[in-house]
């Protein structure tokens, strides 16, 4: 049985496509393994998103190559993303065996077996009906607690300055029903959250159900499964969304709203079909029926023309809506897309790198805001595993191994809220490391007591 090593890149939704390309491939009789000498094939799932997202990857390849040496006949292959959009390229370089887009992953077990006999393989073609709906994806481990659900592919909103269009294709849903059943699923595995994956969820539509009466089916699945999705376009969010979210306490209270930009001109260049004032319509839509919900928004800086006074009215927007959280980068030129053709790249790297390095001290200082607004609340926490800095701490507070017996491990999960929260749990008796009152996939409930600008600094309620 050949074994299969997959890397993941990139997006939620490059995560659900690796587990699915590993059903498909353990369908076809392959293994999958997590350490990469001991692989017969070795596949990086990719992102276009930005250059440096490509960049790395040409230096994994160059990384994969090298076990060669002590595999003849190893594959290399790319897939996702990047392998959509540079196709031949790829294997003109000589460095990969095999590329296939994001709608092939059906056809790997025939190309892989094509590459072994020397011959490499492609397969870019985009499709109008593949969701991949019913394949039981392979899960990675994410601590047996929460897992994707991929409820729509591609996109058809052709921002100017998004590649995704073109590496994804066009829109097209899932049968409600197949996602219904894969929670269901999920439930009953242990899995006590999901989150509902598209490029734009708001727009899923299947036959009469759309997104608002999907979410309120995979909410009915039961009352101990939680629910999230991502992402949400501001154009498409609806009032019947919001309210669902709110009649639902498993539905988290969670929004993830990306902006891009704080100033008209702008988001009317980039294609966003929205401006300033119906965003902050949204965002007030939200907290007047869901004042605890968190919303995090993504934006860029430096896009093409970009003035001072317009990336000021960025800073302000984050301002005025107050983000829990936020991903910023600066503008990264992708070719092919409408930006790249009629627009020229003209706000200089250095004023890019000073207006992000200028967002990303505001946010810092918005998140530690936030969270000290919920020093002396409680929270209901899913419990995900030991935190990555707890440990295991006896009695006297020293960390160790072995028997917990009178000692403490430091747990973490996050509020319905999606705020990361930290907190000492007695061990009782001996076991694992981990071990302890409560355990992943538990429910407990929590007080603040302090913060960082990322983490809720909690004890047991």
């Amino acid at each position: 049985m050949k074994k299969v090593y997959i890397e993941t890149y990139g997006c939620q939704m490059n995560v659900a496509d690796t587990e699915v390309v590993f059903s498909i491939l353990a369908d076809a009789g392959y293994a999958r393994t997590e350490e990469i000498a001991d692989a017969d094939v070795i596949m990086a799932n990719t992102c276009s998103i930005r250059d440096n997202a490509e960049q790395r990857i040409w230096g994994r390849i160059e990384h994969f190559r090298s076990f060669r040496k002590k595999r003849p006949g190893l594959v290399v292959g790319i897939l996702g993303c990047m392998a959509e959009r540079l196709k031949d390229a790829l294997l003109d370089s000589g460095k990969v065996d095999l590329v296939a887009g994001p709608d092939a992953y059906r056809s790997l077990p025939a190309l892989l077996s094509a590459v072994s006999e020397g011959h490499p393989q492609i397969n870019v073609e985009l499709s109008r009906e593949e969701t991949y709906g019913d394949i039981k994806p392979v899960r990675l481990d994410r601590g047996g607690v929460s897992a994707f659900i991929s409820i729509m592919r591609g996109c058809n909103n052709v921002c100017s300055y998004c590649v995704v269009p073109y590496t994804r294709g066009a829109e097209r849903s899932r049968d409600w029903k197949s996602i219904v059943r894969e929670a269901c699923d999920c439930f009953a595995a242990g899995y006590r959250e999901v989150t509902l994956l598209g490029q734009n969820v708001d727009s899923y539509l299947f036959e009469d159900v759309d997104f608002a009466d999907l979410l309120e089916k995979v909410a009915e699945v039961s009352p101990l499964l939680r629910v999230r999705f991502s992402t949400s376009h501001p154009k498409d969010i609806s009032d019947k969304l919001i309210d669902t979210m709110a009649r639902h306490s498993n539905i988290c209270r969670h929004i993830h709203l990306p902006v891009q930009s704080g100033n008209d001109r702008i988001l009317e260049k980039m294609r966003r079909r929205y401006n300033r004032e119906w965003y902050l319509e949204r965002v007030r839509r939200i907290r007047s029926v869901m004042p605890d919900c968190g919303i995090t928004t993504d934006a860029i800086v430096g896009f093409c023309s970009e003035t001072e006074d317009e990336f000021r009215d960025t800073l302000s927007i984050f301002e005025e809506v107050g983000y829990d959280a936020a991903f910023m980068f600066f503008y990264s030129e992708r070719p092919g897309t409408l930006a790249a053709r009629n627009y020229p790249d003209d706000v200089p790297q250095e004023v890019k790198t000073r207006r992000l390095e200028e967002l990303i001290s505001l946010q810092n200082r918005l998140s530690l805001e936030s969270n000290r607004r919920d020093i002396g609340r409680e929270y209901e926490v899913l419990v995900e595993g030991p935190s990555k800095k707890g440990g295991l701490r006896g009695g006297d507070g020293d960390q160790r191994e072995g028997d917990l017996r009178g000692g403490t491990v430091q747990l973490c999960g996050r509020t319905s809220s999606n705020k990361m929260c930290v907190w000492e749990d007695s061990a009782e008796g001996p076991g694992a490391q981990g071990s302890g009152a409560h355990r992943p996939g538990d429910y407990v409930r929590v007080r603040v007591t302090d913060c960082t600008q990322a983490t809720l600094i909690c004890e047991l309620a």
